[in-house]
């Protein structure tokens, strides 16, 4: 086998023990608290328990309906950023190499 088809299956394999052993560790936990908590909500829970009469400033326009959908909006969010900054990035390296192959076609 060649060399990189070797490094590319190690990779894949090591990913997949990342993720099962996320999975197996993730499985074993206990308690009845919702599995997609993120700080956000902890915070809040936290100052509503420290404090009773706390009363927001304002109140979200869109609420959705479980930890999941809000799990899955935010890694959507994270992927259109993704997107957007390579997207940037290849732009700002190709004008590079466009100025790079201008200089250059100048000097001769």
């Amino acid at each position: 086998m060649r060399r990189n088809v070797v490094i590319n299956l190690l990779l894949v394999l090591g990913i997949v023990l990342i993720v099962g052993a996320a999975l197996m560790l993730d499985a074993g936990r206990s308690g009845d608290e919702e599995r997609f908590v993120g700080t956000d909500s902890a915070a809040t829970s936290q100052i509503e328990e420290d404090h009773p009469d706390y009363v927001p400033w304002f109140e979200s326009v869109f609420s959705p309906t479980s930890g999941e959908v809000e799990s899955g909006l935010f890694a959507l969010q994270a992927a259109l950023g993704g997107l957007v900054l390579g997207y940037a990035l290849a732009a700002l390296r190709g004008r590079r190499k466009l100025d790079a192959l201008r200089t250059e076609l100048e000097r001769t």
